[in-house]
């Protein structure tokens, strides 16, 4: 179930909680008791501790010039 990440602010303080992503964007209360609460956008980090995995490289730029690298024949 994922969790979001709410501020109170009346009291500052910052708190989860767990939910369905259907009931996302309903208001959620503070647990001291108020109700003016904020959802915040969360950042995940993930990183790769497994092993097996070899990241590719990204695409090789080609000669020619433009906006799309000369690729497309605009350059």
């Amino acid at each position: 179930m994922p969790r979001y990440e709410f501020r109170c602010r009346a009291c500052g303080d910052t708190f989860e909680v767990n939910r369905p992503m259907t009931e996302s964007s309903q208001p959620a209360t503070c647990p001291h008791g108020h109700a003016d609460t904020v959802k915040l956008l969360s950042t995940v980090a993930i990183t790769g501790r497994g092993g097996g995995f070899t990241p590719s490289p990204g695409p090789v730029a080609s000669g020619g010039g433009g906006c799309c690298g000369g690729g497309c024949g605009c350059g």
